[in-house]
């Protein structure tokens, strides 16, 4: 599903993706997964939990239990991408990497253009699934964990640095610290 059908709830735990602009191995090329690690904390700020979340060199996936709170789960998640947006062209900037900007500017829609939107750096929606039960989060989790090693950049989830894999199969928390889904079960998210 994507951004495009509004998530209903006010709370929740949903897995959530959304990928850079062409598949560019945005973070990758500007090594800016700390631009990730601060958006987790602007969220934890609120009252949400990171559960689970793997950074890929293309593309994000995280499960968030959201608290309840006056703003809609779509608008965190936009407001984080665009944070994220600017994050990350900042470090392309810095690093002098101006044929990837090139390639995000020339792709701007005329009316995108219009209210001064100046590159294209994630895909236009993300995708959501709610995870309302243990064993969808175990699912989801395990997917995200495993991402990984099907990409080759691994040969176990664990020894991925930007994952909560670690602290899943280990016991120890990796760079960013996360609540496991069986943790989550004593969480009040009302």
């Amino acid at each position: 599903m994507s951004v495009r059908k509004l998530i209903p709830e006010k709370n929740g735990v949903f897995f959530i993706t959304f990928t850079c602009f062409k598949w560019l191995k945005l973070y990758q090329y500007t090594n800016s997964y700390a631009a990730v690690y601060k958006w987790f904390d602007v969220l934890k700020t609120k009252g949400h939990h990171i559960v689970a979340y793997v950074i890929m060199p293309s593309h994000l996936h995280v499960i968030i239990a959201f608290k309840n709170s006056n703003t809609p789960i779509n608008t965190i998640i936009g407001n984080g991408k665009r944070f994220l947006a600017y994050e990350l062209v900042s470090y392309l900037e810095k690093k002098g990497l101006q044929d990837i900007l090139f390639e995000m500017q020339k792709n701007i829609s005329k009316n995108d253009k219009k209210k001064y939107k100046k590159h294209e750096v994630f895909q236009p929606s993300f995708d959501w699934k709610e995870c309302y039960n243990i064993h969808i989060l175990k699912q989801k989790a395990d997917y995200i964990h495993f991402n990984p090693c099907k990409a080759g950049l691994s040969f176990c989830p664990e020894k991925y640095l930007h994952s909560s894999a670690k602290y899943y199969y280990t016991g120890e928390q990796g760079i960013y610290p996360v609540i496991t889904y069986m943790e989550l079960q004593d969480v009040d998210l009302s």
